[in-house]
């Protein structure tokens, strides 16, 4: 309960996300609420989308520059599985003039191995037998989170830890078309990515998790376009300038990206949407 109520009530000095809700969805977006009837853009990622700690991120740059409501459908955590179960969202998505979709981490997505959490996707639920048999030496009881698992099993059995890879990016592969299959409308696809300069946040590499060139052009025939930043202004050490948050969120600020990455995206975004907005 406390974590979603920092989600909702930031501490003194925090910024307020006006956490909103649409239609019958339970889920809590950052507001404020957009109006839905007349044109408007609609925006679904993970926690780069949602913005925290930046006042303005990218969805309310465009809509700023643009000059139409962007219903920002960022979200903390999220993985795909968020979506493709959020009916709401695939409504509003489907009668918006376009609709940006992040690309988001493979690791947060149910599979054949191991479920996430519906919601909070980067929560570690259960693993299956199969996973069970194939590293019978883990004790899964021991992870609450999908990436904290990933890395032990990597440095623990990087022998079996191929197996695992192969079946995260296929199911990754059948979800992300599964989602963009549902979206009636234009649908931008953002890959966001990290310059290589830049140290990852773990050893499993840089986020997007496992999603590379290969899979990106397996997606790509369903979508209208395909944007991809290498932004500067991601996460490094330290929070980024502009940042806004209370003394308590200052650790959480570390893997966030800051006001300069939410322009460069914005400014790689707008031609391609004007575009399609045509």
């Amino acid at each position: 309960m406390m974590g979603d109520m920092a989600y909702e009530y930031p501490g003194q000095g925090g910024l307020d996300y006006f956490p909103c809700r649409y239609g019958k969805s339970k889920l809590l977006f950052r507001g404020p609420r957009r109006r839905l009837d007349g044109d408007y853009l609609a925006v679904i990622g993970g926690s780069e989308t949602y913005g925290k700690f930046v006042a303005d991120p990218y969805p309310a740059l465009l809509e700023q520059s643009i000059g139409q409501p962007v219903v920002n459908f960022g979200y903390m955590n999220a993985g795909i599985d968020v979506f493709v179960n959020e009916p709401t969202v695939i409504d509003i998505c489907s009668k918006a003039l376009v609709t940006v979709v992040q690309l988001m981490g493979a690791q947060n997505t149910s599979n054949r191995f191991y479920a996430v959490h519906p919601r909070r996707n980067d929560r570690f639920l259960r693993a299956s037998p199969l996973m069970k048999t194939i590293f019978r030496e883990v004790d899964f009881t021991d992870f609450n989170f999908t990436r904290h698992m990933l890395n032990t099993l990597r440095l623990h059995a990087p022998d079996k830890f191929p197996i695992l890879v192969d079946e995260l990016r296929a199911a990754w592969l059948a979800r992300m078309k599964l989602l963009l299959q549902r979206i009636e409308g234009k649908v931008l696809l953002l890959w966001l990515e990290p310059p290589a300069h830049l140290p990852a946040r773990d050893d499993l590499g840089p986020d997007p998790f496992l999603v590379d060139a290969d899979l990106v052009s397996r997606i790509r025939p369903l979508a209208a376009g395909l944007v991809h930043v290498r932004s500067t202004g991601l996460p490094a050490p330290g929070a980024s300038p502009g940042m806004i948050y209370s003394e308590l969120e200052e650790p959480q600020t570390h893997d966030m990206p800051g006001p300069a990455c939410h322009g460069d995206v914005a400014r790689a975004l707008e031609p391609a949407l004007r575009e399609l907005m045509q």
